[in-house]
């Protein structure tokens, strides 16, 4: 059993990794091209063979780089020493498990067909001889002079190991007795001591030891991989980017799909034919779009893939190669990491993942609607006023919207969540003193923040249960004070900051424990639970917005500012997309204020509103409208 494992793992190792991609056999004298793609010999001279006779290249079959054929023909390419070394092993190998194999199976006879044991060979015709067939030998005339001997006494003849950790260290081809000692920088070429004192003394020759060549050698190929990780994180973020857009887009197509959809029910016998031409239309646009999405993505992957290629050939180079094949291949190494001066990923237009429709109040002509390209917002309605009373508000800081599209707003000074209808009439109120917000679960159930003890209400807005909030700062002491806002995400998690406490803890609904997350030396002002399992987190005084996933781990913290003005962010939510839009406060003075939209990656999108009064909470209603705490009232923006 252990036998036939080992066998196989050799075979697999083989097969992945020591086969020349063109006659998928072992490698027999393997070659280099400028590439760094490896081939047997004989494959490369029957492919130049069905060249024009004039060529002065070999074109890899597997990227299709050319190679200038050397003056002494192709065996003058560098040969793959870890390569051949590696082949002998494996083959040495398993000569050695077949000898072992052999040794610990009992042979039968040669010279008959009974397939009996056989107890002696014949060393002259090499044949295994059971007891009746060995007799019949020794007494034949032809071969009784033959040497036969026990099967027992037949010796097991071990395979040595090749030994891979042997230097190859070539001569010089001009003094024959010579070690190559010495690198020449200037002719990147390796030379004897002989050599060093006659053809390379002169000042403008950059001659150093071998140990020291190969040192700055590996020292260069380094900086440069490290410099590649960057790319590849550049690339992540990309494709990241691409990913969002692309869902975005589906989520933008789907629900301008929708909307076309609810004007066809209005006036089904009028436009129900020309609705479908218009879905037709924003899908097909959705579709170009998709496929310039995918255009990009594509592309980026390609360069990536390449890159990779190289990386993983340069990265096997530099562990497996000794040090004057390294410096042998120094040239074309170098060469080949030239792509990462070149390496640049082209970025997703964000515009275009959004499409929108704007449909006619009457329908007239042919066109139902208007397909929006460019995503527009604008002020749609607005409802309060400041005051005491019914449906007013002296300090409207937080907000959040029902499944049916009711909206509630916390009032800070009045000590009350006001709840009015989706069409903007006043319904109730719940006396309750949400000093440190409120959120809404996805069935509606509202969850309030006083003073570090969550109120859990049901729909009728009695309270249901209760829990507290992490008491214990990032280094597990308690804390002195339990404050901070409330968000809870699809999956029914309820984060809870604690600013005095340093972290924000995340509960389940019954209030145990999840973990808790620090807040590191910024301490949040709000928070938002986006769809893609993240909390989002904005910081007053530090004009800072913070992404964390639901484990704790950091996915970006960017800094904000506005044509080198103060700017405050506030309030925060994320779309269905897991776009993040913010409320901030520029300066002091009422009026400079802006609602501002970011990607998932926290990149600056676009303005969508300004001069408010002074806004906090933020969210969306069922339909997409954007809705806004604006101190003394409530704004709705609705895409135009």
């Amino acid at each position: 059993m252990a036998e036939a494992t080992a066998k196989t793992m050799l075979g697999e190792i083989s097969q992945g990794h020591l086969e020349c991609p063109i006659c998928f056999c072992r490698y027999k004298d393997p070659k280099i091209l400028d590439c760094l793609h490896t081939f047997c010999l004989n494959r490369l001279d029957g492919m130049l063979s069905k060249q024009q006779p004039s060529t002065v290249t070999i074109t890899c079959p597997v990227c299709r780089k050319k190679t200038p054929v050397p003056d002494a023909g192709l065996p003058g390419l560098l040969d793959c020493f870890f390569l051949s070394s590696l082949v002998d092993e494996i083959n040495q190998q398993e000569r050695s498990l077949e000898t072992q194999h052999q040794a610990t199976t009992s042979p039968t006879c040669d010279a008959c067909e009974e397939g009996l044991e056989a107890v002696s060979k014949c060393l002259h015709c090499e044949e295994n001889l059971c007891q009746l067939c060995k007799a019949a030998h020794v007494r034949y005339k032809r071969t009784k002079t033959h040497r036969v001997t026990p099967v027992e006494n037949l010796e097991q003849k071990e395979v040595p190991s090749a030994d891979l950790s042997k230097t190859y260290s070539p001569k010089c081809p001009k003094h024959a007795n010579q070690e190559m000692h010495f690198y020449c920088e200037t002719c990147k070429m390796l030379a004897c001591g002989t050599c060093a004192t006659i053809d390379h003394r002169s000042a403008d020759h950059q001659l150093s030891e071998i140990a020291d060549a190969v040192r700055s050698y590996r020292e260069e190929v380094n900086d440069v991989l490290q410099k590649f990780q960057k790319s590849k994180e550049e690339f992540k973020a990309n494709d990241e980017a691409v990913d969002q857009a692309r869902n975005r887009l589906k989520i933008m197509v789907t629900r301008a799909c929708s909307d076309i959809q609810a004007k066809e029910e209005e006036e089904i016998s009028k436009i129900k034919n020309m609705s479908r031409i218009l879905r037709d239309k924003v899908t097909e646009i959705g579709k170009k779009r998709e496929d310039e999405f995918v255009k990009v993505h594509t592309n980026n992957k390609k360069k990536m893939e390449r890159a990779e290629e190289i990386e993983a050939a340069v990265t096997d180079l530099m562990q497996q190669a000794d040090d004057f094949e390294l410096l042998n291949l120094k040239p074309k190494v170098m060469n080949n990491l030239e792509f990462q001066k070149d390496l640049q990923f082209e970025r997703v237009k964000h515009g275009e993942s959004f499409i929108g429709v704007k449909c006619q109040d009457v329908v007239r002509d042919k066109d139902p609607g208007e397909v929006l390209h460019e995503e527009k917002w604008k002020l749609k309605t607005e409802f309060g006023k400041q005051g005491d009373g019914e449906g007013e508000f002296n300090w409207a800081r937080g907000v959040c919207c029902f499944s049916n599209g009711d909206i509630a707003v916390n009032d800070i000074d009045n000590k009350r969540i006001s709840v009015f209808t989706s069409a903007r009439h006043y319904k109730t109120k719940l006396d309750v003193n949400a000093t440190h917000g409120f959120a809404l679960t996805p069935d509606d159930q509202l969850l309030v923040n006083c003073d570090g003890i969550v109120k859990v209400h049901d729909t009728n807005h009695q309270v249901i249960s209760l829990f507290k909030s992490s008491q214990t700062d990032e280094t597990g002491q308690p804390a002195t004070e339990l404050t901070g806002n409330i968000a809870v995400d699809k999956d029914t998690r309820v984060a809870v900051i604690n600013k005095n406490a340093t972290v924000t803890s995340l509960h389940n609904l019954d209030g145990s424990l999840i973990l808790d997350i620090p807040n590191t030396d910024m301490i949040p002002e709000e928070i938002a639970a986006s769809d893609k399992g993240c909390l989002i987190f904005t910081n007053y005084y530090k004009s800072t917005l913070r992404c964390v996933e639901m484990t704790g781990k950091e996915v970006f913290t960017v800094g904000i500012s506005l044509d080198d003005e103060e700017v405050r962010p506030v309030g925060v939510c994320c779309d269905d997309a897991g776009d993040i839009y913010v409320t901030f406060q520029c300066g002091e003075n009422v009026g400079g204020t802006e609602v501002r939209h970011y990607d998932s990656q926290g990149v600056y999108v676009d303005c969508v509103a300004k001069e408010l009064l002074w806004p906090f909470g933020i969210t969306f209603s069922p339909s997409g409208e954007l809705v806004v705490a604006d101190q003394s009232s409530v704004k709705i923006f609705h895409r135009l």
